[in-house]
């Protein structure tokens, strides 16, 4: 029986056939991962990721598309441990590989005093609060009553509403153009506001 027939098998959930394809490709596996080094990762664990590959190739070999299953599987061993690496490498985890317990002690290891205990009270101010609350005026209103025209304010509460210009146009009697232009003109004085 030719490797493309197990495979086919195999696709076909026949246990026998995937150990059968599996026993036969490790020596394969075991080789390619030779060649590569995962951070964090020893040998085995390397081949566990080109056997994941060749898993993958007997899942999704194609007998129509090729000829013959042990280059695609060379291929999805390879590409597989490639991509292994690749992820180990990228540091993308390392904030949350390298977190500090904030039930920790911050002292010594019998110590009762654990890093929570100093951290500031909740109560306070968040940064976003501490910062808008420094940033908008308090007389927020009446400034933007003494800046805005009649139709930019009309049109800033039907925004905030959540109405669509179509809404706006209707209810303002006006073109949805004329709103648009409305909508930047108070968007450009509220941003000059925030930046005084």
């Amino acid at each position: 029986m030719q490797e493309e027939e197990v495979v086919d098998l195999a696709k076909n959930g026949h246990s026998g056939a995937t150990e059968f394809l599996i026993t036969r490709f490790r020596p394969l596996v075991e080789n390619k991962a030779k060649a590569y080094f995962m951070m964090g990762a020893d040998r085995e664990d390397v081949i566990q990721e080109g056997m994941i590959g060749l898993y993958k190739a007997i899942r999704d070999f194609r007998s129509d598309r090729l000829n013959r299953f042990r280059p695609f599987a060379e291929l999805c061993v390879t590409r597989q441990i490639i991509t292994a690496v690749k992820t180990a490498t990228r540091q993308k985890h390392v904030p949350l590989n390298g977190y500090v317990s904030l039930n920790r002690s911050y002292q010594s290891e019998s110590s009762d005093n654990n890093l929570i205990d100093v951290l500031p009270d909740g109560g306070t101010d968040n940064p976003e609060q501490q910062l808008l609350g420094g940033r908008i005026p308090k007389n927020l209103n009446e400034v933007m009553s003494n800046v805005l025209s009649d139709l930019e304010r009309k049109v800033l509460g039907c925004y905030l509403e959540g109405m669509s210009y179509r809404e706006m146009s209707d209810r303002l009697v006006c073109h949805p153009k004329s709103i648009d232009n409305a909508l930047q003109r108070v968007k450009r004085k509220i941003g000059s506001l925030l930046k005084e």
